[in-house]
């Protein structure tokens, strides 16, 4: 399975720990908990990054990373019936609370889950800790990309 996700330096393209989530925490995952925030296809991770800028913060450069998810990795989707009626809201701790449970049970190695942004499309929250996981995750590219300004 293809992956895509955004990042802001090309040092940060081989960075698959998870440190950022770690530090800043996300919609599913609070301070102190590595994730993974991946896409399944590139504009959506590109949507997903540009929603956390201000016109004036963009950086100067961002990288889509195409990784490959081996087709032994079994990932977990969840289902329509257990999202939180707020799941959308950001910083919902009931997200969060999930979130860090699929991490800490390390009972897969990623988690599918609807994007905010465009809840059509799938987010997949990797988690960097699962067994083996450096096995099953390869990068396959990192390419400079231009962001359109009438994004901004």
């Amino acid at each position: 399975m293809r992956l895509f996700r955004i990042v802001q330096d090309r040092k940060r393209a081989k960075d698959l720990s998870g440190t950022g989530a770690f530090r800043w925490g996300g919609r599913w995952n609070s301070k102190g908990t590595y994730m993974l925030y991946c896409s399944e296809n590139s504009s959506l991770a590109l949507l997903e990054k540009l929603v956390h800028f201000d016109q004036g913060e963009m950086p100067p450069r961002l990288y889509v990373v195409e990784l490959e998810l081996s087709d032994k990795a079994p990932l977990y989707t969840l289902p329509e019936n257990q999202y939180h009626k707020a799941w959308m809201k950001l910083s919902l701790l009931e997200n969060q609370t999930q979130g860090d449970q699929w991490m800490r049970e390390a009972q897969y190695p990623g988690v599918r889950v609807r994007s905010a942004v465009n809840i059509a499309e799938y987010n997949c929250l990797l988690n960097p800790l699962y067994p083996g996981f450096h096995g099953l995750v390869s990068i396959i590219s990192v390419k400079e990309i231009v962001v359109d300004q009438r994004l901004l």
